[in-house]
């Protein structure tokens, strides 16, 4: 019984260098993994920014096969596709502002009528570009038809 109390009495709790170990750990693994995070993040607003910019050039479309007797229209903001009834008011992700009405703006190329190229640019109310003038094309990655690389840089998405 002897032995019993002099071996309870001897077990301790973690030494300081113990702690501070586990601390310098736990650190180290923190900055690994917030930059990691934010990047995730910062990435997944990029994507709803393509996916909204494709939205509005499938609105384009639409509009363009609707409205048939004019045919020489190139630019097609926000505000008329909603108007219109081609596409329903899309938000700008991870923030308040919306995208302006008037000046995001579709431009569709007709130089050649067999490929049409549309131009995007998506600008929010208050002045900040998220998409400033890119193909759809060089959005998704693949304006040469290589069809691969979805890394891309928007103009600073700013929040």
């Amino acid at each position: 019984m002897k032995k019993l109390l002099s071996f309870v009495k001897n077990q301790r709790g973690l030494t300081l260098v113990e702690l501070l170990a586990v601390v310098v750990i736990l650190g180290i693994i923190a900055a690994i993994a917030v930059p990691s995070i934010g990047g995730i993040i910062n990435n997944s607003k990029k994507d709803a920014h393509i996916a909204n910019a494709e939205q509005m050039v499938n609105a384009v479309r639409m509009a363009q096969v609707s409205d048939l007797k004019d045919s020489t229209k190139t630019d097609y903001t926000l505000d008329e596709l909603i108007t219109e009834g081609y596409i329903e008011n899309i938000s700008s992700p991870g923030n308040d502002n919306e995208y302006g009405l008037n000046n995001s703006i579709v431009t569709v190329d007709r130089t050649t009528p067999s490929n049409l190229k549309y131009t995007i640019t998506l600008i929010a109310q208050g002045g900040h570009r998220y998409i400033d003038g890119e193909t759809i094309e060089a959005l998704r990655g693949n304006e040469d038809g290589s069809g691969g690389n979805r890394e891309r840089d928007l103009v600073d998405l700013g929040g």
